[in-house]
């Protein structure tokens, strides 16, 4: 039984995104994510106006007409959602856990998808595949993607990303749009992330906090590693302390940043807490203006 708070949590999600697409997304999205390209429909009697490049010689030859040829674009379009599950995710300074945002900003995107009548896939994985919803149409479709994501419990906590692309490279043999939402908090999968680029259109969504990247002065604190479970104990009010966090929090960041622009993948920097609104618009608005 699912408890009550994640379908309230659910509710409020569709209700949201629901609002977004119909004011904001859901011609950004259609403009920014094409079909897969145009295929053959019909053949027609010429009118003046068509361009002769589209005259189909073969019928025009067999007629006492000119005929040309219609197209139509194929637009269904599979989208996969590729969700860290693993413990650094389950972290959040705010009122929102990076988990948390993690289904929101997929339930706004998966309802941006339906409306454009696409299929919406989702897998969740720690240092494995833990769960995978296949693409399929429709609304109730997408709740329970957004259902999976709040409610599920991962069995493992630590992260291995290049497992989880792998799988989807193996899976997906048309071409597709893959969001992967994750922190990118892992090593080894550089190489798998710029090969599924190249043959699919990759979206990274960059999840993070703002503790993540900065560190207040509040006395002695224990600090866990949400995956491997270590402790220590630090003096967060030694400044040497607080400027070596930060230093090792940018050098991160620095990294990340670089591989996104190495491997071409487009990235979206969400930060928990704030809203995730305007990096969207600007990330659809960016893309219209290459096409």
């Amino acid at each position: 039984m699912i408890p009550k708070e994640i379908l309230n949590q659910v509710k409020h999600i569709e209700i949201k995104a629901t609002r977004l697409v119909n004011d904001l997304f859901g011609g950004e999205y259609e403009s920014v994510f094409k079909g897969r390209g145009m295929e053959f429909s019909e053949v027609r009697e010429y009118v003046p106006g068509d361009e002769i490049r589209t005259i189909d010689w073969n019928v025009t030859a067999r007629s006492q007409s000119t005929f040309v040829k219609k197209f139509v674009e194929e637009r269904e379009l599979t989208v996969i959602f590729v969700v860290d599950g693993s413990g650094s995710l389950q972290f959040g300074s705010s009122s929102k856990l990076k988990s948390a945002v993690a289904a929101e900003i997929a339930g706004l995107l998966a309802f941006s998808a339906i409306r454009n009548k696409d299929k919406v896939g989702l897998l969740i994985h720690t240092d494995r595949v833990e769960k995978f919803v296949p693409p399929k149409k429709g609304k109730s479709h997408v709740l329970r993607v957004v259902r999976e994501i709040l409610y599920y419990k991962p069995v493992h906590k630590q992260t291995n990303l290049r497992v989880a692309l792998e799988h989807v490279y193996r899976m997906l043999t048309r071409r597709a749009v893959i969001f992967v939402i994750s922190d990118f908090m892992d090593q080894g999968y550089e190489k798998v992330l710029k090969i599924l680029h190249q043959k699919h259109d990759l979206i990274a969504i960059h999840t993070i906090d703002r503790r993540e990247e900065e560190f207040p002065a509040c006395g002695w604190i224990a600090l866990q590693d949400a995956e491997t479970k270590k402790t220590m104990l630090v003096n967060a009010n030694d400044r040497t302390f607080r400027d070596e966090y930060m230093r090792v929090a940018r050098h991160r960041q620095e990294e990340i940043d670089l591989l996104f622009k190495l491997t071409g993948v487009d990235a979206i920097k969400i930060v928990a807490g704030t809203s995730y609104v305007e990096p969207l618009i600007k990330f659809f608005r960016l893309r219209e203006q290459r096409r």
